[in-house]
């Protein structure tokens, strides 16, 4: 096989099965984003553009006279972010049984640490998106019913 058509499949192993190869000796947070696959990482990404959204939206009505806009956005991501991340967590398992399936027998939990780490990841981040709108929602509501009630 020539070395034009071995790297292209060799990186899109790596894109389709980055968590089953590379296995980091310390796990962090950045270790397990850097090893995700690309549907995780652009979940992991997603929510958390979503948290700062949120929490700029807040800000920005408090802040000033403003009190139109960012409602809608905060009230979906008040159920979004935990639906996200929970079928992030749900395909990340579905991958790693599929792969238990395919391998045929039992494999040391070293092997599945990492796509449970990733899976708790990226649900702990939905739940975590789901808490910060649903304050930001709390007090954008609070200003908007100051504005609207204040005689």
């Amino acid at each position: 096989m020539t070395r034009c058509v071995r790297l292209p499949l060799a990186i899109l192993a790596g894109l389709l099965a980055g968590p089953a190869l590379a296995q980091p000796s310390h796990m962090t947070m950045t270790s397990i984003f850097v090893t995700a696959a690309v549907p995780i990482k652009l979940m992991i990404l997603i929510l958390i553009a979503g948290m700062i959204g949120a929490i700029v939206i807040a800000v920005r009505k408090v802040s000033t006279r403003q009190i139109d806009g960012g409602s809608a956005f905060l009230s979906a991501l008040r159920l979004g972010g935990p639906l996200l991340g929970l079928l992030g967590a749900v395909l990340n398992g579905l991958w790693g049984f599929i792969g238990i399936a395919s391998f045929g027998h039992a494999l040391p939990l070293a092997v599945y640490a990492p796509g449970l780490a990733e899976a708790s990841l990226v649900l702990a981040l939905g739940l975590l998106t789901g808490v910060v709108a649903v304050i930001c929602n709390w007090v954008v509501e609070s200003r908007i019913d100051r504005a609207v009630l204040r005689p």
